[in-house]
């Protein structure tokens, strides 16, 4: 089971339906299951900058699993947010603009449900990166790759 964050999606861009339709419809599986979810917060990181026609449809057809944040989760982000070089996750343009926050709901999503991180940010020690976050509080994380692989998906 798996939290989707707004840069594996992005990636998936690559990957037309026209040519890749298995894995968009393995990925439609999995998303009716709730084998994969997300936060309304990635819609939203998803929502700004160009859009592209294949995503924004497939997100539209699977739109519930864009979950708002349960109690839960919003004390687990408050958690993340006690460590101070982890409140360094919201980045200062987002502050200073307003724009969608997703990375710490997409934590919390994944630590309260007991699910996988699937990000394409990459772990460096003491900062704020996802799998940096995740591995401070033993949430699994992996790329898009490490999910195909997962889900034995070949082309």
């Amino acid at each position: 089971m798996y939290v989707f964050d707004t840069g594996s999606y992005s990636k998936l861009k690559h990957y037309y339906p026209q040519v890749f339709s298995s894995l968009w419809q393995h990925l439609s599986a999995l998303a009716q299951s709730g084998v994969i979810v997300s936060t309304r917060e990635v819609r939203r990181e998803l929502g700004n900058g160009a859009p592209i026609p294949h995503l924004i449809q497939w997100f539209d057809s699977n739109s519930q699993m864009f979950t708002t944040p349960t109690a839960g989760e919003l004390h687990f982000v408050a958690a993340i947010f006690v460590i101070p070089h982890f409140q360094n996750i919201i980045g200062e343009q987002q502050r200073l603009t307003g724009l969608p926050v997703a990375d710490p709901f997409v934590i919390a999503a994944a630590a309260t449900r007991g699910f996988t991180v699937v990000t394409e940010e990459v772990f460096k020690p003491n900062s704020a990166k996802i799998p940096t976050v995740c591995q401070h509080f033993g949430i699994p994380c992996i790329n898009l790759e490490q999910f195909m692989a997962n889900e034995r998906l070949s082309f």
